[in-house]
């Protein structure tokens, strides 16, 4: 996916992303360095699989002690 860096407000930057232009702020400081009003960037996400079943036992775990058991 592509995303094109719209400009900076504050510590955020807009980003547009894909052909919709959906509109997401993010914090500068997890940008390249170097980006600018309309630096294109590549952008992936990735399915954690190891983590998300880390979190799903972290949180049983949390409300297995909130429920006494």
């Amino acid at each position: 996916m592509k995303a094109v860096i719209d400009r900076f407000e504050e510590d955020y930057a807009v980003v547009l992303f894909g052909d919709e232009e959906i509109k997401v702020d993010i914090p500068k400081k997890l940008l390249p360095e170097g980006v600018q009003e309309g630096s294109w960037l590549r952008v992936s996400f990735e399915l954690d699989q190891e983590g998300t079943q880390k979190q799903k036992e972290k949180i049983k775990d949390m409300l297995d002690k909130l429920s006494g058991k």
